[in-house]
């Protein structure tokens, strides 16, 4: 079973040749947002969500579109909610086990 990869529909220089063609540049996007300035910049390598949606939203498209290996965030495993009622059995059936060995 083979996990499918979303394709981007567009790639980094893509996105920046979008934006300069509507006459706007990252470091300008992001001083309209109220980001720092390299905050567009720096949402090619790292995840900066208010970057990210700043762009998105400039080019009229969802931020899972331009990053879909991002998004959807992704929770996490170990403090998941779903576990808790397996949790409660475990407690109570380690207490079972000490009175049958008492």
């Amino acid at each position: 079973m083979s996990a499918t990869v979303k394709k981007p529909k567009l790639d980094w220089h893509g996105i920046v040749s979008a934006l300069h063609r509507r006459g706007m540049t990252l470091t300008k996007l992001a001083e309209l947002n109220n980001l720092p300035k390299s905050a567009c910049r720096k949402a090619k390598t790292i995840p900066y969500r208010k970057a990210e949606a700043a762009i998105a939203s400039f080019l009229g498209m969802k931020v899972e579109e331009l990053w879909p290996d991002r998004y959807p965030v992704k929770k996490s495993r170990i403090l998941d909610s779903k576990y808790e009622g397996s949790l409660e059995s475990q407690k109570s059936a380690l207490a079972a086990d000490i009175r049958a060995a008492a």
